[in-house]
């Protein structure tokens, strides 16, 4: 998985960070995100599956510091050779190996962006909730945005194309082959009820939102559908549909949650 990660990382920020739909789906994430991070006081952050580190340089120009992790050399690489202020470090880190060893400190909130945690069976995600809590400071956050098992605009499009299969790839407990980039990757899909089951003895649930329920997915970049117009009308509804109902059915969900005490 990593060596193709590296392979992906050349054109990772052209196919989505940079693509309409990309930036269109990471501005709904940091409107959830704008009451935790637009503040005076400044957090200690761990960023896991940071890729290329759009978001970690975006919460350091806030002023917090960052520690931006991914298991994928080159996504470290293209990462580090952007510009960026002095309070971010970006580092090779797996999360199947995340412990107090690994860290000088404790953190504020952990986060990870569009997906990363897909590519965890479910027994890995077990273990990463019984760590976790160990690396976060008291009231400590984690936040994930994950993909779900029902996107409503995958299910349309492929049953559109007669391509039924695909359009119930999603609802299963397995892993799927999905493509990334033209990699392969191995691909658990998660509702939001499976991530609270394995988080709520250690972590009250803040918030579930959707992101991209009407924003369509980043392999549609190049079809009409994600014409300029077309995204700014995604974007408006997107705005309005924000109950934790709908995130089942969007492309991905984000999830907040609070260490207890």
């Amino acid at each position: 998985m990593t060596n193709g990660f590296d392979i992906a990382s050349v054109q990772y920020d052209t196919a989505f960070t940079f693509s309409k739909i990309g930036k269109a789906q990471r501005q709904r994430v940091f409107k959830y995100l704008r009451t935790i991070i637009n503040t005076t006081e400044k957090l200690s952050i761990l960023e896991l599956n940071c890729g290329t580190g759009e978001d970690a340089i975006q919460f350091a120009r806030l002023g917090h510091k960052v520690l931006a992790t991914d298991v994928s050399t080159g996504m470290i690489k293209v990462a580090k050779a952007k510009s960026h202020s002095k309070n971010i470090e970006f580092r090779i880190q797996d999360i199947n190996t995340l412990n107090e060893t690994n860290f000088e400190t404790k953190f504020d909130m952990v986060f990870s962006n569009f997906g990363g945690f897909n590519c965890l069976s479910k027994q890995q995600l077990e273990a990463f909730f019984n760590n976790i809590s160990q690396l976060l400071n008291e009231k400590g956050k984690v936040i994930l945005v994950i993909m779900p098992k029902h996107c409503i605009w995958e299910q349309i499009y492929f049953t559109l194309k007669g391509r039924l299969k695909k359009a119930k790839r999603r609802h299963t407990e397995q892993s799927v082959p999905a493509n990334v980039d033209g990699l392969t990757v191995d691909t658990w899909y998660y509702n939001p009820e499976d991530i609270v089951s394995l988080a709520e003895k250690d972590f009250f649930i803040n918030q579930i939102r959707p992101i991209g329920l009407t924003i369509p997915p980043s392999y549609l970049e190049s079809s009409f559908l994600a014409n300029k117009l077309f995204v700014s009308i995604y974007k408006g509804i997107d705005s309005i549909l924000t109950n934790s109902f709908w995130s089942k059915y969007a492309d991905h969900f984000l999830i907040e949650l609070t260490k207890k005490s």
